[in-house]
């Protein structure tokens, strides 16, 4: 799966990683809806470092389209509150 951080580029994923990335969405959707800023700016940077930990980079001339889409690591939480489905930044 191709995903892109916002402001970053892209990185492909493969599947098998994203039960690990779903754990880190739920942590950051449960902050949001509590409103603890520093508890999402951290799981945030978390997991959009997970992300770059996992994932390997595409070329910037890559015209690939993004599966899933991440905020950049300094959005605010309305920001990224805007981003959110019912099951979080990552579906599934």
């Amino acid at each position: 799966m191709i995903v892109r951080i916002m402001g970053e580029g892209q990185r492909m994923l493969a599947d098998s990683h994203f039960a690990e990335l779903n754990t880190l969405d739920d942590e950051l959707l449960k902050e949001m809806e509590a409103g603890d800023g520093p508890g999402f700016r951290q799981t945030l940077g978390q997991l959009l470092d997970k992300v770059r930990e996992l994932g390997e980079p595409l070329p910037d001339d890559a015209l690939e389209p993004s599966e899933l889409i991440l905020p950049s690591p300094d959005a605010t939480l309305e920001e990224v509150r805007a981003m959110l489905s019912d099951n979080g930044l990552i579906p599934g």
